[in-house]
């Protein structure tokens, strides 16, 4: 447990979060390793079921990140998201999956300091939580 490295996936928003990733590797900013990025062209895009299925093939965290609200290059993408995560979360904890292993936030493409400082934090809660190994039912259960 004490060498214990998380694996997080992160769903980015292609046009604010996912360049903000960008910029933080081109500005060679320092965070840890443990995120696999999922780009996606809006948080919208997310599917709940992408999250349950990212825990049922060994996610320790998962990452949701789009553009600031108002800034949407959908219109209404990210508020969909936000309008969603609440219930997603209550899915998840019916299934014994912590609140705080799921994180959603809005990053833009200016922002590469505010994304490293995302990633460094929520390595060191799932971290903190330790590997998460439940079983997560299998089907095409849809919320939203």
């Amino acid at each position: 447990m004490e060498n214990f490295e998380p694996t997080i996936i992160g769903f980015l928003c292609n046009w604010c979060s996912y360049a903000g990733a960008d910029l933080a590797g081109v500005s060679r900013l320092q965070y840890p390793p443990n995120l696999r990025v999922v780009r996606v062209m809006c948080s919208g895009r997310v599917d709940p079921t992408f999250v349950f299925k990212a825990f049922r093939e060994g996610a320790d965290g998962v990452l949701i990140a789009g553009c600031h609200p108002g800034d949407c290059h959908y219109t209404d993408g990210n508020y969909n998201t936000f309008k969603r995560f609440p219930l997603l979360l209550k899915v998840l904890e019916q299934f014994g999956v912590e609140r705080e292993r799921v994180r959603l936030e809005w990053i833009s493409a200016a922002e590469g300091t505010v994304f490293a400082g995302v990633v460094k934090e929520f390595t060191e809660t799932i971290r903190r939580l330790g590997p998460y190994r439940k079983e997560l039912p299998k089907g095409g259960a849809k919320i939203g």
